[in-house]
């Protein structure tokens, strides 16, 4: 099969969509498909562009100064459609167009299908009213979450419309994202989404497409054959790692003070950057908490300290719908401490910490009950091992070939 990608957050920008396309488009090519990229990303040399061609990843028209906290932005739809259609002939042939975010280079993927008889695979990754809130400042919120829909709605026929309630979309901001992500969801010809709970709560504000859930996996190459159970030895620090955008909406802070609360030995390893990172760091500094800040690293690099981790953290909350690091632990036979209950969807049972609030004392508690009783990671660990296959990549493209295969023309 020809699939073509399209997204808005790949190129220039790590995390759970970027592992997640990377992983899916090696798997395809390694099983013979032909599989081509389209994104936004920031201002890059013709050399540059063109050691991205070799590898079948095309930089989409963007804009050069405007940006969202570092975040490239596409150029408006119909300009990057004219601009596909023009250099890129060869999308005529494609069995299959597969849309991973809702803005700028995403919509004209969704267009440029629709327009070509080429089916269009939306995924749905994210909360989209979440992060909304916690990357806008707040009086600005309303405002800028009407203007992205009212834009939305000029190239993506809007005929549902999210009214405020006392659920998830309880401001008009959070009711005009769940507005824009419902249309977006219903232009597309079939929808996947990571996980049960988050294909629940489109289906409840007016998603009528027929949505499938695939979760996302981590590269067979990831995986380390004949992994021993991780053991927290006597006298041990125990060695945590964090591995998400350091930012408010993964509440970065609430486990920095919660390690401010831990009553033993312990390390913490940061990777990632994000809007709270510089504050971050000062915190630390200044209650001298034993973290080491790594800056964003390659996927290897993270790995590696993963293998060598007693236990993952993700303390979002009501926030993430799948979670890549909590399935990067698994595979490496780490156990994950969360305060999600939706999590729990995503890690076996018995193979994760729960605290039982998303507080930072809630937080500090299970970590202490870690170091109190170090066996419960040994425990943990063996349940992850046992489960772990099930989050290859190749368990995941095993399946989306067969909903490509059953969508195509």
């Amino acid at each position: 099969m020809k699939i073509a990608f399209f997204s808005d957050c790949y190129l220039d920008l790590t995390g759970g969509i970027t592992t997640s396309i990377n992983a899916q488009k090696k798997e395809l090519e390694r099983r013979g498909h032909t599989v081509e990229i389209f994104s936004s990303g920031f201002r890059r040399s013709d050399a540059e562009k063109e050691q991205l061609r070799k590898q079948h990843i095309f930089q989409v028209p963007s804009c050069r100064v405007f940006g969202r906290i570092l975040t490239p932005i596409a150029r408006r739809p119909h300009v990057i459609e004219n601009w596909l259609l023009k250099n890129h002939q060869e999308l005529h042939d494609f069995d299959i167009f597969y849309v991973h975010y809702e803005a700028g280079c995403s919509i004209a993927g969704m267009r440029l299908g629709k327009e070509l008889g080429i089916p269009v695979v939306q995924v749905m990754h994210g909360r989209e009213d979440m992060g909304e809130t916690h990357i806008i400042p707040f009086g600005l919120r309303t405002f800028v979450a009407k203007a992205l829909n009212t834009f939305h709605s000029w190239y993506i026929p809007h005929h549902v419309t999210v009214a405020r309630d006392d659920y998830l979309a309880d401001s008009s901001a959070k009711a005009s994202m769940w507005t824009l992500m419902v249309n977006h969801a219903n232009y597309a010809d079939l929808v996947l989404t990571p996980s049960e709970h988050f294909k629940q709560k489109l289906e409840h504000y007016g998603v009528t497409n027929t949505i499938k859930v695939m979760p996302n996996g981590v590269s067979d190459e990831a995986f380390v054959p004949n992994l021993k159970p991780r053991q927290l030895k006597e006298g041990e620090p125990l060695r945590i790692i964090w591995h998400s955008r350091v930012s408010s909406e993964k509440r970065i802070m609430s486990l920095l003070h919660a390690l401010a609360d831990v009553n033993g030995e312990y390390r913490l390893d940061v990777f990632g950057g994000g809007g709270d990172y510089f504050r971050a760091r000062r915190y630390v500094r200044e209650h001298q908490l034993d973290v080491v800040f790594h800056g964003n690293a390659g996927f290897k690099s993270v790995y590696r300290k993963i293998l060598d981790s007693h236990l993952d953290v993700l303390v979002s909350y009501n926030f993430d719908t799948f979670g890549m690091t909590l399935i990067e632990a698994e595979s490496a036979g780490v156990p994950t401490l969360f305060v999600d209950p939706d999590m729990k969807e995503i890690v076996p049972e018995g193979g994760y910490v729960f605290a039982k609030n998303p507080s930072a004392t809630a937080i500090a508690a299970s970590i202490n009950d870690c170091l109190k009783h170090p066996e419960k990671i040994e425990q943990m660990s063996r349940v992850l091992l046992e489960h772990r296959d099930a989050v290859r990549v190749s368990r995941c493209v095993d399946k989306l070939e067969k909903i490509f295969e059953s969508i195509k023309k």
